[in-house]
């Protein structure tokens, strides 16, 4: 996620050279997306390379709603998957309530 405010006239190939140059980050990492929100965290825009392309998808509150989003670089972590999903939720993405990940070793399991 990209901490503050983009300016939001940016389509893929600003975006895609922020990654890049701003953030030294490789856009076309296929596991990756990059995130980005405008002024007003009303908006927000994700961007991910696919293979031979990349995808733009863009969602916009209504009602006065806005994103939890990071204002300062102290703020900006990576994400994972689930904690996108609450993001467009409109959540917090630190659930205290929501269950943590639990990675098993198969030969160690009676499972």
């Amino acid at each position: 996620a990209a901490c503050g405010a983009t300016d939001f006239r940016k389509q893929i190939s600003g975006l895609v050279s922020i990654v890049s140059m701003q953030f030294k980050l490789d856009p076309f990492q296929g596991t990756c997306v990059f995130i980005f929100c405008n002024k007003k965290r009303d908006s927000i825009k994700v961007l991910r390379y696919d293979k031979n392309g990349f995808l733009l998808a863009a969602k916009k509150l209504l009602d006065g709603m806005k994103f939890q989003w990071p204002r300062t670089p102290n703020e900006v972590k990576q994400i994972s998957f689930q904690q996108v999903e609450w993001l467009l939720q409109g959540l917090k993405i630190e659930q205290e309530k929501a269950h943590h990940p639990v990675k098993r070793i198969l030969e160690n399991s009676c499972f």
